[in-house]
């Protein structure tokens, strides 16, 4: 099991806290320090099965500094969370071919 994981985020260190509590034991990627391709978001979007506007945190920032209100493609939203990682909904938790976002932490307990 993988956490993608941000160490400053309540929400993530919930779930994290969460999967150790159950016996789980998961690897911890960092994102916004291990960052991620195109290729490892089109993934996660895929296994999470969602549009990647879902995956997007619209009060960050750099979202409303440089993107709010544009008509972005899937493409255009990727590339714009690569760049930028902060913008990547966190935390996500995989398992094989399934993954579900942290939020509320107790989703993950789907996984489990």
């Amino acid at each position: 099991m993988k956490i993608y994981h941000n160490p400053r985020c309540t929400k993530s260190r919930q779930t994290l806290a969460l999967l150790t509590e159950n016996g789980v034991k998961p690897q911890v990627i960092e994102y916004l320090k291990d960052l991620l391709t195109t290729d490892d978001l089109n993934e996660l979007i895929g296994l999470l099965g969602i549009k990647p506007i879902a995956l997007v945190r619209k009060n960050e920032a750099v979202w409303k500094e440089q993107f709010k209100g544009k008509e972005l493609s899937d493409k255009e939203l990727i590339n714009a969370m690569v760049e930028n990682p902060k913008l990547i909904e966190r935390p996500i938790v995989v398992k094989q071919k399934k993954a579900v976002l942290g939020r509320p932490p107790e989703n993950v307990l789907k996984l489990i």
